[in-house]
């Protein structure tokens, strides 16, 4: 398959005085860290679009502090406030989901992709086929469609840039050598809040509990998947898709400093690995100056750095991380069954319908029963893997009362 990300530096993007940016998601966390860094050069880039979900209020504040041209709201109920508050300033607007893709449509040089969700499927679709740059950070059109994404991206002629930080360090450490020559890749995880836990207090842990995330500062879905180890699984999906790289050669490490972020190992035995402090704004930066540098976060201090430690992953513990390297050797729509129920199942967590040990079991029960609602095959495009999602949602909310009600 060809990969729509470059694995070589690309010498011929030039390091342009202005670059015209869009960003879907600005209100997110991958959105907030992304406008910490374009506020701090504002004479490099200008903004074409904004989008939100719902929060209009925020949104239109963003749009008029970067300059944006165009501003828009996924929620149309949501429409009236953010065309009252950006009344006389210029700013086009939009509600909908036909105005969160116009956003990703327009002439901008790079699009960060940031909407959560299936929600951010057709937009950054949309981005990929204008055959411009798209910053990455929405998992599920890799999770839920990587075949058809990443096909459609290269046919497009469109570059593809990760910005999930443990991606983006393999993305990084690949141009060290030449694909031929890479045996595997290795994605770190920290091991969340429950990596030295044992497994009966693990499957009794709290919301308040699972929401302590030891390194990272991110939205509650991704901390609860960080909790599971269903972050790391999905990633490994993502990696699969963006270096078209076999599933036995990615391999993933525990490492509670998460510091080293990713490796590649080379087939003469050396072994590449991206280092940097535990900040988004780290591979924010790396997509937004890309094949350049610009100023980032916070620097490593490495002589603080005194014990970096290693361990292999705990599949009994962290069941979450089997399921899904089960459903990318199964392949087909088994990755789409997978994440689909998963976000069931946190957010039931989140509302304190599911205890936390039942995460897991319900998207194992969803993967299980899927099969015989015609679930696994291969979605064949972006409508098809959104049926099979939606299919797959439906399924796992059918499942969740029996896997409420089971005792620990």
């Amino acid at each position: 398959m060809m990969s729509a990300v470059p694995l070589q530096r690309a010498a011929e993007v030039a390091d342009t005085s202005e670059r015209r940016i869009t960003l879907l998601g600005a209100t997110g966390s991958i959105g907030t860290s992304a406008i910490d860094l374009l506020k701090r050069q504002p004479e490099r880039y200008r903004i074409e679009a904004v989008t939100a979900g719902r929060n209009a209020e925020a949104l239109a504040q963003l749009a008029r502090e970067l300059g944006a041209r165009f501003a828009a709201v996924a929620d149309p109920a949501c429409y009236g406030a953010l065309k009252d508050a950006l009344a006389g300033s210029g700013i086009e607007t939009g509600a909908g989901e036909s105005a969160v893709i116009e956003a990703a449509c327009r002439p901008a040089d790079w699009v960060i992709a940031a909407i959560t969700g299936a929600a951010g499927l057709k937009p950054t679709l949309a981005a990929a086929e204008r055959g411009t740059i798209v910053a990455l950070a929405n998992k599920e059109c890799l999770v839920c469609a990587g075949t058809a994404f990443m096909r459609r991206a290269a046919a497009a002629g469109a570059t593809v840039l990760p910005v999930d930080s443990e991606h983006n360090a393999i993305f990084q450490a690949l141009g060290a050598g030449p694909r031929e020559a890479v045996l595997r890749i290795i994605l770190t995880a920290s091991g969340g809040p429950f990596r030295s836990w044992a497994l009966e207090a693990i499957r009794n842990a709290t919301l308040e509990q699972a929401l302590k995330h030891p390194n990272w500062s991110m939205g509650p879905k991704i901390t609860i998947d960080s909790a599971t180890m269903m972050n790391k699984g999905l990633e490994i999906i993502e990696a699969h898709h963006l270096f078209d790289l076999a599933a036995d050669q990615i391999d993933v490490l525990v490492h509670p400093q998460s510091i080293v972020h990713g490796m590649v190992e080379f087939t003469d035995g050396s072994v590449v690995a991206q280092l940097g402090p535990p900040d988004m704004r780290v591979p924010i930066a790396h997509c937004l100056a890309w094949p350049h540098r610009i100023d980032g976060a916070n620097r490593l201090r490495l002589a603080q750095m005194t014990n970096l430690t290693f361990e292999e992953p705990d599949f009994v513990r962290f069941p979450a991380l089997r399921l899904a390297c089960e459903a990318l050797r199964a392949g087909g729509g088994a990755p789409t069954v997978l994440n689909a129920a998963n976000e069931v199942a946190v957010a039931e967590f989140l509302n304190g319908a599911l205890r936390f040990c039942s995460i897991a079991e319900l998207v194992e029960a969803t993967l299980g029963a899927s099969g015989s609602r015609g679930l696994l095959r291969e979605p064949a495009d972006m409508e098809e893997a959104l049926a099979i999602d939606a299919d797959a949602r439906r399924l796992a909310r059918e499942l969740l009362p029996e896997i409420a009600a089971k005792t620990i």
